[in-house]
């Protein structure tokens, strides 16, 4: 799922500190408002797997095949890779109960919240993994209701030849402008498609600059509104979306992040090494480069690296 990379620019190191000392490597494409590449670094047009990334373009397909849902919250829902917290599971339980459905319907693998002291809070009281906790749940949730809408059959929902995946395949390509390279399996069992970055970044700045009322445009805003949802209390793009007006952004698995400001531009890369430590670093440097600046890109900029409780480095961006 990573990036071919052949001797690309470094995108994120460890800096050298005690016995600390390491580099990841990986892939940043930066548009300027118009759609333009103003900035780059390693491979941009080969195909990678966006994973959860993908989330705002289904959503877009999900409610153009019926999907009907009134509160903007739950279309931010549906985008979402949920941490899993009271409030994501109770919205997830009361759309599947609305439909008639529970979570034995969905098709993502059962799962423990995100977090550590949610997983152990779980498991101190007696329960275990759910489908329900799953970060996907909300996804597969819209997925069943739109099956239900469009009169499609709920058996076989997330296989790749079901009507409601032709459907989502048919916005991914739409958006990002580009045929999909390859039809893999994600984490949560859906297909995930694979696109370039420049692809990816592109799907994000046509969401954000879409006409107000549009499809595009209903799920860009729920998720700018309702970020919360989106991933969790301490999820990295819920805090980018709380710290920068305007910004749509959504992670996804093995280094990978995408985001847009309409007026200004977009962004997406990937880690090679799917490391999550530096993902951060080097959107707040792509960022930086069309000119965006907050208090919360000041506090990823640059991420602390501890040994034996102490801080013995730091991960930042050098491309």
């Amino acid at each position: 799922m990573a990036t071919t990379y052949e001797g690309g620019t470094p995108l994120a190191e460890v800096v050298r500190s005690g016995f600390v000392e390491g580099m990841h490597r990986g892939s940043v494409v930066v548009l300027d408002a118009a759609g333009a590449p103003v900035a780059g670094a390693g491979d941009v047009t080969s195909p990678v797997f966006p994973r959860s990334s993908s989330k705002p373009m289904q959503a877009v397909g999900m409610l153009r095949a019926g999907l009907a849902l009134t509160d903007p919250a739950d279309v931010a829902l549906v985008s979402a890779s949920h941490a899993g917290e009271d409030f994501h599971l109770a919205r997830v339980s009361a759309l599947l109960r609305a439909a008639g459905l529970d979570q034995d319907a969905l098709h993502c693998p059962p799962d423990l919240p995100f977090g550590e002291a949610a997983r152990e809070a779980v498991l101190r009281a007696g329960g275990g993994p759910s489908r329900l906790a799953m970060n996907c749940s909300g996804k597969h949730t819209g997925m069943l209701l739109t099956c239900l809408a469009a009169g499609w059959p709920l058996d076989g929902y997330w296989r790749p030849g079901h009507p409601l995946q032709q459907a989502l395949t048919a916005a991914i390509e739409e958006f990002t402008g580009e045929p999909a390279a390859a039809v893999g399996v994600d984490g949560c069992g859906a297909p995930v498609l694979a696109v370039s970055l420049t692809g990816l970044a592109r799907a994000y700045l046509r969401l954000v600059t879409a006409e107000l009322g549009t499809v595009p445009r209903t799920v860009a805003d729920a998720m700018r509104t309702h970020p919360e949802l989106v991933g969790g209390t301490w999820s990295d793009d819920t805090r980018l979306m709380r710290g920068v007006p305007g910004v749509l952004a959504k992670i996804g698995a093995e280094g990978v992040i995408a985001a847009a400001l309409p007026g200004v531009g977009a962004v997406a890369l990937k880690i090679d090494d799917g490391a999550t430590r530096a993902r951060m670093p080097v959107l707040v440097s792509a960022l930086r480069r069309l000119g965006v600046d907050a208090p919360v890109l000041t506090e990823y900029a640059e991420l602390p690296l501890f040994g034996g409780g102490l801080p013995v480095g730091a991960v930042r961006a050098v491309w």
